[in-house]
Order: C-alpha cells, then sequence, then structure tokens
C-alpha cells in the first residue's frame, strides 16, 4: 500500500495528494514555474479533478512548493507525468526527485513518458539520474519554438 503523506529527506517538505482545492496555489506556481508556459486555468481544473489522474504537491507547512500529474493511459499500458515543477527557491533540495518517485509508485503501468525544454539541463538531468532514457523529439513543440525531448521510464511491477 502507498503511503498518502511522505517526507522528504533532508527538507521540511511533505509529498501530499493534491485536490481542487490546490487550484489558486496550483496556478500561481505554475506561472512562477513556466513562464512562457503555463497552463491556463481550464487545463489546471481538468488536471485537479479528472478521475484517473494521479496529482501530489509538495507542501511545507501548508504553502505548495511543487506538484506533478501523472495521466494514465491504460489501453497502452503506459503514463504520461503531465507536469511537473518546484519553486525556484526549493530546487536542489530532492523535491522534484521526491515528488517524481511518489508519482511512479501510484502509477499502474510499465512504462512512463514526459516531455522536457531541450534547453532545461536541471531537469534532463534529474531525469536521466532517475532512470528515465531520451526516446524521441518533438521539434518547436512549445509556444517559444523550443524543442521538447521525450524521455520515458521502464517501471518494473
Amino acid at each position: 500500500m502507498v503511503s498518502t503523506t511522505i517526507s522528504v529527506p533532508g527538507s521540511p517538505a511533505l509529498i501530499v495528494p493534491a485536490t481542487w482545492r490546490d487550484l489558486m496555489d496550483l496556478r500561481r506556481v505554475e506561472r512562477v514555474c513556466f513562464q512562457v508556459d503555463s497552463w491556463p486555468l481550464l487545463d489546471i481544473i481538468g488536471i485537479l479533478t479528472v478521475p484517473g489522474i494521479v496529482r501530489l504537491k509538495a507542501d511545507i507547512d501548508g504553502e505548495l512548493i511543487g506538484f506533478i500529474a501523472g495521466d494514465v493511459r491504460k489501453s497502452r499500458e503506459l503514463a504520461w507525468i503531465a507536469t511537473i515543477c518546484v519553486l525556484p527557491n526549493y530546487r536542489g533540495q530532492g523535491i522534484g526527485s521526491a515528488l517524481l518517485s511518489a508519482c511512479e509508485e501510484r502509477l499502474p503501468v510499465h512504462h512512463i513518458r514526459l516531455s522536457v525544454r531541450a534547453s532545461n539541463r536541471s531537469a534532463i538531468q534529474l531525469y536521466l539520474h532517475t532512470g528515465y532514457n531520451r526516446v524521441g523529439l518533438w521539434k518547436k513543440y512549445y509556444q517559444d519554438g523550443e524543442d521538447a525531448m521525450v524521455m520515458e521510464k521502464e517501471l518494473r511491477l
């Protein structure tokens, strides 16, 4: 059984389920973390309410400082990390890695994919370090024309 609250080693952050009540906080975090490509309000509502999505937040003293969502595609035995973000002041503390691990534990599939800006070296290093491999490139994926690297991890269930 997967615990509902996870401590992040060396950090006061806790990883807990996110709900629709986190809407405004998630919207704020999205805007800070993804200045060019933050999700519109309706997408954030969807990610917080659509059934079948694993959604977790990193929380310090009631403040949402990170978020991840995993979207299961059962028909393909695949899940996508739809988004993962940690506020800049909290990066480098293992919070992103803890969010990723906690989300992966809750995804009942053998393969997980995600996309990341080709220029986001720190995120790419995190994904490589946690077992993801490059499997593709989406040209001019982001609004500003930057490419997205597609990465995948095979899980042992």
